[in-house]
């Protein structure tokens, strides 16, 4: 199983048959009313088609939005405010709720099969179904999302903190497989409560993503002065997945969104990180598989207008902001040594600029780009964060 398993993974699901391709932004974790988000998932899903995200995917823990499911509403006054907006937006005929005999409210929550037809608009806006697998160790919470998952996928439990992961990794490798649906699995936030190092990835088969960038407040990014922050884990990572013949490791921006009816530092808000694809049309199918081609780039808020890999040469086009700066960061990864062996994460060029490329050279493993501006992100996760790209490894042959 594990031997075919592998094989679907190196390869992408589907050749991009058409000649042309456009870049189709989305965000592949977020949260609703389904788990512990704080909104009604129509309202959510309105706040992303509204910001002119084309693509969403609704990633609830351990649930899909397929069955009946009642929500009391909170005493508090903003979650009182937020279900009279809701009836208010959508009307008693939409609506299904009841009170009881103290006055309290609940809810029933529409199904994705149900507000669908809402929002989906051929080439305009698609909403892929997800869900984050909530699994742990110990006291270790280990996250990995599902998307375009068709099936319920439980926590598969192990013996380790890796094993959990290669458990989970292989079941969405099983149900892919037996219904044909293409999917993918990305780990999320490795360093929330620090539950997961990178000695727990480097053994890993078959992961392709995870997250260079998560919204979420306590995820710890950056890391500390033990624990690699994500920029320096991904290339730990590609360095180690390289070396031992697998595929490259893709690096995916994700809100992780909790909150939405108050934005500021310290809350899981929407629009703080997402994807941009590069794709012939937006469908599941074409979407994975040109982000299984990484033909895709992470973002905070820099946009590219171009991104060309040819000769084994990385080259990044920014979309520019008027009156900002821009530096472009080409990291690669390169092993020293002969009998060491030893791993290093290079800074291989800087560049003051809107364009730059580099060319891999025989010592290269791999190169990606890092592209940071002076303008400082809004409602970030970290004040003093500046908007980001990071595009996907270009890896020699």
């Amino acid at each position: 199983m594990r031997n075919i398993l592998f094989l679907i993974l190196i390869g992408s699901i589907s050749v991009q048959a058409q000649s042309t391709t456009r870049w189709y932004k989305g965000n592949t974790h977020t949260h609703t009313l389904w788990s512990d988000g704080d909104d009604f998932p129509e309202l959510v899903v309105d706040w992303y088609k509204s910001r002119d995200y084309d693509f969403l995917a609704l990633s609830d823990h351990n649930t899909l939005a397929d069955k009946e499911f009642w929500k009391e509403v909170p005493e508090h006054p903003f979650r009182q405010q937020r279900f009279r907006d809701y009836l208010k937006k959508y009307g008693e005929d939409w609506v299904d709720y009841k009170t009881d005999s103290a006055g309290k409210i609940s809810v029933r929550l529409k199904t994705l099969k149900e507000f669908r037809p809402l929002f989906e608009e051929k080439e305009k806006f698609l909403l892929i179904q997800a869900e984050e697998v909530s699994d742990k160790f110990g006291d270790k919470p280990i996250h990995m999302n599902a998307v375009n998952v068709k099936e319920l996928l439980h926590p598969m439990g192990g013996n380790s903190v890796m094993e959990v992961m290669q458990n989970n990794l292989d079941a969405m490798y099983e149900q892919r497989q037996r219904t044909g649906q293409p999917m993918f699995t990305h780990v999320n936030h490795p360093n929330f409560i620090w539950a997961i190092k990178a000695d727990d990835m480097r053994g890993l088969r078959g992961e392709r993503f995870f997250e260079v960038y998560n919204g979420h407040p306590l995820v710890h990014n950056y890391g500390d002065s033990t624990t690699f922050g994500m920029d320096e884990l991904w290339d730990d990572l590609l360095v180690s997945y390289l070396t031992d013949n697998k595929p490259p490791l893709y690096g995916l921006a994700t809100d992780d969104s909790h909150n939405y009816l108050e934005s500021k530092v310290g809350l899981s808000n929407p629009g703080r990180g997402w994807i941009m694809v590069k794709a012939a049309e937006l469908t599941p199918e074409a979407l994975i598989g040109a982000m299984e081609s990484g033909d895709f780039y992470a973002t905070t808020g820099v946009l590219l207008s171009d991104v060309k890999t040819s000769q084994e040469t990385l080259s990044v086009v920014i979309d520019t902001k008027p009156e900002t700066n821009y530096t472009i960061q080409f990291w690669g990864g390169r092993v020293k040594g002969k009998e060491n062996q030893e791993r290093v994460r290079v800074l291989l060029k800087e560049v003051k600029g809107t364009s730059a490329s580099y060319k891999l050279n025989p010592d290269d493993l791999y190169v990606r780009a890092k592209i940071l501006s002076d303008t400082p992100q809004k409602n970030p996760y970290q004040e003093g964060d500046v908007e980001t790209a990071w595009t996907q490894p270009l890896v020699r042959k």
